[in-house]
């Protein structure tokens, strides 16, 4: 088990978007359990050569999503909640939803015409192995 996080500056991705990621890719594979302790902002700032801001913009994030809970003066933890992993996907399916519409809108795509290949899209992933 690691607490070690790589970031890349030349990514495309902002800094603040790899640390949720890679933090929410160790809470899903069970790397980090619930009450696993987080580093402290300034640690990882520190150990990442990141601003103190895009930790802390990172961890909010995590935090909203119900992945985190800080304890004033303790840290932050995994959150103990068995639906985490619900939770965290819901929150990466909503934004993604967000994200088509605002497509469809600059496509001017009809809501029939969204639905019709969003249900395409579904048969085709219900046809993989």
């Amino acid at each position: 088990m690691t607490d070690l996080l790589v970031l890349s500056n030349p990514s495309p991705t902002p800094m603040y978007a790899q640390i949720v990621e890679q933090v929410l890719a160790k809470v899903m594979a069970g790397e980090w359990p619930p009450g696993h302790p987080l580093p402290s902002i300034r640690e990882l700032a520190a150990r990442s050569r990141v601003s103190v801001i895009t930790i802390k913009r990172a961890y909010l994030e995590l935090e909203r999503a119900g992945v985190i809970v800080t304890q004033q003066g303790k840290g932050s933890f995994v959150a103990d909640r068995p639906d985490a992993s619900r939770a965290v996907l819901m929150e990466e399916f909503r934004t993604q939803l967000t994200t088509l519409a605002a497509t469809a809108r600059t496509l001017r795509l009809d809501t029939d015409e969204v639905l019709r290949r969003v249900e395409a899209a579904l048969s085709e992933s219900d046809e993989d192995p």
